[in-house]
């Protein structure tokens, strides 16, 4: 298995994700699987997170969000409410209008398939000082 293989998971690295990289405190990278059409509704790509990378808090609107996990270890939290530690074959059902995150621990590679449906709402980042948080609890 190759260093990126293993990185990115069975779906494999892709590319820096440079289309997105406002909205990360790190780098991640993305390899887009299945992009949404006129007759399929919904993108399918894999998000690898280098160690300590996250994204922004954000919204999906008239739609949802599906993470599978496939490599590494990360974090997701909806908005008030405790994160939850990630590991390979965990999966997330994000429903419409939650305000969440998502992203890699400070000393872990993170990959998810992301199946996602609507639109994404962008808000403010994760702070360095919630992020900290989490390891210290």
């Amino acid at each position: 298995m190759t260093d990126n293989t293993e990185k990115g998971g069975l779906f494999g690295l892709g590319d820096k994700n440079t289309a997105y990289q406002k909205y990360f405190i790190g780098q991640s990278y993305l390899n887009g699987l299945i992009a949404a059409d006129d007759d399929i509704d919904v993108q399918v790509a894999n998000i690898t997170f280098e160690p300590g990378c996250r994204n922004n808090w954000h919204i999906h609107h008239d739609g949802f969000q599906l993470l599978l996990v496939t490599a590494g270890e990360g974090w997701y939290q909806e908005k008030g409410q405790p994160a939850q530690l990630l590991h390979p074959g965990d999966t997330v059902a994000i429903h419409p209008g939650v305000e969440h995150w998502h992203g890699a621990t400070k000393d872990s590679w993170f990959s998810h398939i992301a199946i996602t449906k609507g639109t994404t709402e962008w808000l403010a980042p994760v702070t360095d000082a919630e992020y900290a948080e989490l390891g210290a609890k």
